[in-house]
């Protein structure tokens, strides 16, 4: 026998080895992806001054906030190479250097052509810091345990906005310290310590369980024979032509449907400052206390959404449910915004609520589709071409906000989109075995479960 089952039964070694891995990593590893988030939307308060500032229209800002996804998206996979051949722990440190750099160079932004360039070479900066920390987690954590382990970051984007919301509204008001505007100073303070944790990276991670001297020895050798059966054990399925995903049609469908979910989850997230600050005369500092309970109250709701999708199996209605809850929270807002700002706020959370509950569910079910080599090809195609939205949506609500003057028409926009996608999801899943699995089955989830797939493969 192979410690396949001590993986999904754990002893009391293997639980207690597991323990003390998630109390040494995934801290570590959260806090990356709490900066990560908050490097990537921190634009959004930053334009409730720095558009005045330097003469930038809302659909220049649109346009330079989604110019982020296509560098985002085209060098993803490339860095992804350069992961394969100086190894994850390395490469996580490259990576948040250099898009701690960019990062606070937005510092420098005096107009929509540097805004542009200095956007699009922090996207390209941050590209594959996913998918090397998801094949570091594969590397420490048995696939049965994984799942618990990605859920986390589900939960970690709303609560990065929660947090990072209140943070940035007080950073904006140290206009005029040391010669600089606020703006400057926030992406200053919340560039830098990416820098700083790249730096540190090297130090405070380690490559792989069999390096792990913090470890007991007889936990390091539980883990290490443990990861290397369930290593042997995946090779010896039926391999599948890596093309074979990106020919296959459920992978041109389900990257149509998440290009769709996810013009909802940047149109709100990088507007959502702007359209608080539309609700009444607040300070920065008060708009981003307000935009906090949003994602605080998305962020839970998301907790309990999840794990009944898990309890019942049925992806499909979940997704489908939560893009409708996100479609009528963002069109209640558009006709609110100007009528009731209590109200409008009250929709704006419906919509938190639904963008990010629709998550989990609905990657899940690509997850499932794909196996294999195709799904290393098939799943990244659908993260690469659905993160597209996040360029297109909040263009769009910027070019709408220019031609109508307010915010209405925009969220009406993305109102639409989510429930278009709702609707395709439902009739093009509802039949298929992806979108309903057996309650308890793990599943993978979100845009770090493709990165997953494809290394578990490779590693």
């Amino acid at each position: 026998m192979t410690s396949m089952n001590p993986a999904n039964q754990l002893d009391e070694l293997g639980k207690r080895t597991l323990r003390r891995v998630r109390n040494r990593l995934m801290p570590l590893i959260v806090l990356l992806y709490f900066i990560a988030y908050l490097d990537r939307n921190n634009v959004g308060f930053a334009k409730l001054t720095m558009s005045e500032d330097i003469g930038l229209s809302a659909s220049a800002y649109g346009l330079g906030a989604g110019i982020f996804f296509l560098g985002y998206a085209l060098l993803e996979i490339p860095s992804n190479g350069g992961m394969y051949k100086f190894g994850a722990r390395k490469w996580i440190a490259r990576i948040l250097i250099s898009w701690g750099i960019f990062a606070t160079a937005m510092a420098l932004v005096n107009g929509e052509t540097t805004f542009y360039i200095i956007r699009f070479l922090l996207g390209a900066a941050e590209a594959g810091f996913f998918p090397a920390i998801l094949f570091y987690l594969t590397l420490w954590f048995p696939a049965a345990q994984r799942v618990t382990v990605l859920g986390i970051f589900i939960l970690a984007q709303p609560i990065s906005n929660a947090l990072g919301a209140p943070v940035s509204g007080l950073l904006l008001q140290m206009d005029g310290i040391m010669g600089l505007q606020g703006w400057q100073w926030l992406y200053i303070i919340e560039g830098i310590p990416a820098i700083i944790l790249g730096l540190l990276t090297p130090i405070l991670m380690t490559d792989r369980p069999s390096h792990a001297h913090w470890l007991a020895a007889d936990e390091r050798e539980w883990l290490t024979k443990t990861m290397d059966d369930e290593l042997a054990h995946k090779q010896k399925g039926q391999p599948h032509h890596f093309l074979a995903g990106l020919k296959d049609p459920r992978t041109i469908a389900y990257s149509a449907l998440y290009f769709g979910l996810v013009c909802g989850i940047y149109g709100l997230g990088l507007w959502m400052p702007t359209i608080v600050a539309a609700l009444g005369k607040f300070t920065t500092t008060e708009v981003g206390f307000i935009v906090a309970i949003p994602y605080t109250i998305a962020a839970v709701f998301v907790y309990f959404w999840g794990r009944r999708s898990d309890r019942t199996g049925n992806r499909v209605m979940h997704a489908s449910i939560s893009m409708v809850m996100a479609a009528i929270g963002l069109l209640a807002a558009g006709f609110l915004v100007q009528v009731n700002a209590v109200l409008a706020l009250v929709a704006l959370t419906l919509a938190a609520m639904g963008i990010y509950s629709a998550i989990a569910p609905f990657l899940a079910m690509p997850s499932t589709a794909l196996v294999g080599a195709a799904a290393a090809a098939g799943l990244a195609m659908v993260n690469s071409l659905g993160n597209l939205g996040g360029f297109v949506a909040p263009y769009a609500v910027g070019l709408f906000n220019d031609a109508t003057g307010d915010n209405r028409s925009g969220l009406v926009f993305l109102a639409a989109c989510l429930a278009i996608t709702s609707v395709a999801t439902f009739l093009y899943a509802r039949k298929r075995p992806e979108g309903h699995v057996k309650p308890g089955t793990p599943a993978t989830v979100g845009e770090e479960a493709v990165a997953a797939d494809e290394f578990d493969i490779k590693s």
